[in-house]
């Protein structure tokens, strides 16, 4: 059993991964039945010290709130992770962030697994294709958005719901059949219960 607050401080002081830059980030330590699983950091999370600050985040808190909860609510009452939790710096090429490496997702994945098992959640949203392919294979993100999955963990059930990236650069969200499945995705969001208790708040 781990106490959220220490495991953050914990986490705080991660420095295994030599490529990454700055220090990890994390949201609020909420003992939620709802986790949201981003790719890692960019770069101006690191200087507002909260995951999905930025233009992703903007995207995405507008998906949620159209379900019903403006973005300070959702912090408040989703806990929010990462597959890595510090930011891995610019791709080669200088267009977008670098895609985290296996040997960095596998020193990550045991802060991710921690908190799975302590918060034991109903319904995990992963956000983008890095995130989703923890938990589901697929090809496209037509074969998973908008669908509620089963997924399996030490013989208990999770709801896996998986959105595309929010980033102002996928235009996939934007046309059809991408936004669609969004919205038939951020549907099967509101209608879960652990959703409807946040909303009765």
């Amino acid at each position: 059993m781990i106490d959220l607050v220490q495991h953050q401080k914990e986490l705080l002081k991660c420095n295994k991964c030599e490529d990454m830059i700055g220090s990890p980030i994390v949201g609020n330590p909420v003992k939620s039945k709802i986790i949201l699983i981003g790719q890692a950091p960019g770069i101006k999370e690191g200087d507002l010290k909260k995951p999905f600050a930025w233009t992703a985040g903007k995207n995405m808190f507008k998906w949620f709130l159209s379900i019903g909860l403006n973005e300070q609510k959702f912090r408040e009452n989703v806990y929010m992770a990462a597959v890595c939790r510090c930011y891995p710096g610019k791709n080669i090429s200088g267009s977008g962030d670098r895609v985290p490496s296996e040997i960095e997702i596998k020193k990550c994945s045991s802060w991710l697994n921690q908190e799975i098992d302590f918060l034991k959640p109903n319904l995990i949203i992963p956000v983008g294709k890095l995130a989703i392919s923890q938990f589901l294979s697929f090809e496209k993100l037509n074969d998973v958005v908008g669908k509620k999955i089963k997924f399996r963990r030490n013989n208990s059930s999770i709801d896996i719901v998986a959105l595309p990236h929010p980033s102002g650069l996928s235009t996939w969200y934007k046309k059809d059949p991408g936004k669609k499945l969004l919205i038939n995705a951020l549907n099967i969001i509101k209608k879960s219960k652990s959703w409807q208790l946040i909303l009765k708040k």
